[in-house]
């Protein structure tokens, strides 16, 4: 979960600058969740199939060859989910690599703007700086002015 929740709060950053939209944040969640999901799913039907399989096997009177057949039927049905999972977790990498592709884009741009906005701050504060050193030097001068003046007066 930790790759996909780290492509997700990028996205969530994204949105906060304006980057991306609340349609696409809402998908990319929805995503992120159904990833969680799939791996509970997938989990539950592996778990409950071992279950209910043993179970059948261990409780039921029939013949041999009843058993057997109902065996080689369940098996069938395992055959078909082992292919299912298979599809699904093919389709989950590949959607992992393409949001781990769109992730190093993001960050990529995010970096860049990020960039760019530092040089624009430093280039809009830098004529600044010299005004404020100078006003700082005449608030000093000032300020002696002021102590000299005190002394002055007290001697």
């Amino acid at each position: 979960m930790g790759m996909s929740e780290d492509f997700f709060k990028i996205h969530v950053c994204m949105f906060d600058h304006g980057k991306i939209s609340e349609k696409d944040l809402r998908s990319v969640r929805k995503e992120r969740d159904g990833m969680a999901n799939g791996k509970s799913l997938l989990l539950g039907l592996m778990v409950g199939g071992a279950i209910s399989a043993a179970a059948t096997l261990l409780t039921t009177p029939s013949s041999g060859k009843d058993l057997r057949g109902r065996v080689k039927d369940q098996g069938f049905e395992w055959k078909d989910m082992i292919a299912n999972l298979k599809q699904d977790g093919l389709r989950l990498k590949e959607q992992l690599t393409e949001t781990s592709k769109e992730g190093a884009a993001l960050i990529k741009e995010l970096t860049q703007e990020m960039k760019k906005s530092v040089e624009e701050w430093k280039q809009t504060v830098e004529p600044h700086q010299e005004n404020i050193h100078q006003y700082l030097e005449q608030i000093e001068t000032s300020l002696m002015d002021l102590e000299e003046k005190v002394k002055s007066q007290q001697a």
